[in-house]
């Protein structure tokens, strides 16, 4: 018998964690934790899912796709338009997009501010 357990919280490493919520605000929708703070700073789904973001002292971004700086987690997102109105809302945001891109037309792996990859794929 499998052990089921439901995911509420993910929480990610990087050097401003105001910065860093504030963008995964726009991409998401979620709203701002109520005791976020400088070290600290949170974003709540409906539903009770959690992304939290910690400040870390020297934080090095991960480097993608080489791993001298492992990327630790990625995460992927349902574009709810099309790739190209996604990306291109995601680098108005702050985004960045790597050249490396080995998904073709199905996803685009992208940055957060921190560095982190994420990628958004087609509905």
């Amino acid at each position: 018998m499998s052990l089921r357990m439901e995911l509420v919280a993910i929480t990610l490493d990087c050097p401003d964690p105001p910065a860093l919520a504030a963008f995964y605000q726009q991409v998401t929708g979620f709203e701002p934790h109520p005791e976020s703070d400088a070290e600290f700073a949170g974003l709540n789904r409906g539903d009770g899912l959690f992304i939290g973001f910690q400040r870390v002292e020297d934080y090095r971004a991960p480097s993608w796709p080489g791993q001298i700086v492992p990327q630790q987690l990625h995460i992927c997102f349902k574009a709810m338009e099309s790739l190209d109105e996604a990306e291109a809302r995601l680098l108005e945001l702050g985004a960045g997009k790597p050249d490396h891109q080995p998904h073709g037309d199905k996803a685009r792996v992208l940055t957060d501010p921190a560095g982190h990859p994420f990628c958004i794929i087609a509905r």
